[in-house]
């Protein structure tokens, strides 16, 4: 009965339908309906912004596509001085040469990787003798780089666990401990990209919800340190956004499933069997067909949390199953919540 009642329609609901209010011109927009693509108050004023924007310098991490890739391009047009790191740099990916196709002094493309110690060393340098005066610091800093993958646990070798934390997770410590000195300077923020995967975990995504769990946990303790340093931290944890990101294509995911599979060892394979991981394989095709491919919202959430002066701790930039899904699992107790979504 539960179950049933948490996911009727909104529309099925007993009641007034769901409205929000927007503080930024007094008014109430249409009701929420079925098909709404966002939850309530994900899409922020802007009526509060830090001024001026323009004499603020940003970098943000991972922008050869995907959020990263928009952002930039949101962010230069708003008319900060971007820093766009970019994997790709060197080899000369299309997102670079797109941003680079911008020809402005105020959007700059640097070959950025966030588990290179040396480069993301030269990086901060090249930013900081890049200002105009070095003493007044960075204003934002965005850990937005991140890579993704699935497979239940016995499935995973510890060399996939490794290396999807030492971008999403040791990559976002690495930046932020390089850069804080220059935010520091400019009590300035940060943002980090995290997932609603990352407040709460499900099957076959343990190597992201590890790393994503702990740049939640990072990005606090991040938090309680400076906030008497007058900097702010923000996480934004967006939903299903992979159809947007380019994250996974049907042929990868397949690629990557028949590697996985011919990686087993043979008494998981055994135990297993085919039938059982081919099943598992088409529900991640499925989840990864399912999603936005609308990225404003997230890069709504993050372009408010660099420019309104009560920046908000936590973003949540999904539809509203996702949101309600994230709201039961992680505040009634396991036993409730497992019954409804995974048993």
């Amino acid at each position: 009965m539960l179950t049933a009642r948490l996911f009727r329609p909104l529309s099925q609901l007993p009641g007034k339908s769901l409205r929000f209010y927007d503080r930024g011109n007094g008014t109430r927009p249409e009701p929420l309906g079925p098909g709404a693509p966002l939850l309530p108050g994900s899409r922020r004023a802007f009526s509060d912004e830090v001024r001026p924007v323009g004499s603020k310098a940003v970098l943000v991490t991972g922008c050869d596509s995907g959020f990263g890739f928009s952002l930039a391009k949101h962010l230069h047009s708003k008319g900060f001085l971007v820093f766009a790191g970019c994997l790709m740099k060197d080899k000369g990916g299309d997102g670079v040469k797109e941003l680079d196709g911008l020809k402005s002094d105020r959007l700059r493309t640097i070959q950025l990787n966030v588990c290179n110690g040396d480069e993301v060393e030269r990086v901060a340098e090249v930013v900081r003798s890049s200002l105009e005066d070095p003493e007044k610091g960075v204003w934002g800093l965005v850990n937005n780089a991140g890579i993704s993958t699935f497979g239940e646990v016995e499935f995973t070798s510890m060399e996939t666990y490794k290396e999807v934390a030492e971008v999403n997770l040791w990559g976002t410590v690495r930046m932020t401990k390089a850069f804080l000195p220059l935010i520091r300077r400019a009590r300035g923020r940060i943002v980090n990209i995290s997932s609603m995967l990352g407040r709460m975990a499900n099957p076959a995504r343990s190597p992201y919800c590890i790393t994503k769990f702990g740049v939640e946990a990072f990005s606090d303790c991040l938090r309680y340190e400076m906030y008497p340093l007058g900097v702010k931290v923000s996480v934004v944890e967006p939903g299903n956004f992979i159809a947007a990101t380019s994250l996974y294509s049907p042929e990868r995911v397949q690629a990557i499933a028949d590697k996985m599979w011919d990686e087993l060892p043979e008494v998981v394979r055994t135990d297993y069997g085919r039938k059982y991981f081919d099943e598992k394989i088409a529900r991640m095709q499925a989840y990864c067909n399912s999603g936005s491919t609308d990225t404003s919202p997230v890069i709504e959430a993050v372009t408010h949390a660099l420019t309104s002066r009560s920046p908000y701790t936590r973003y949540h930039p999904m539809n509203y199953y996702w949101w309600l899904r994230m709201q039961i699992m992680t505040h009634l107790p396991g036993a409730l919540s497992d019954r409804i979504y995974i048993h």
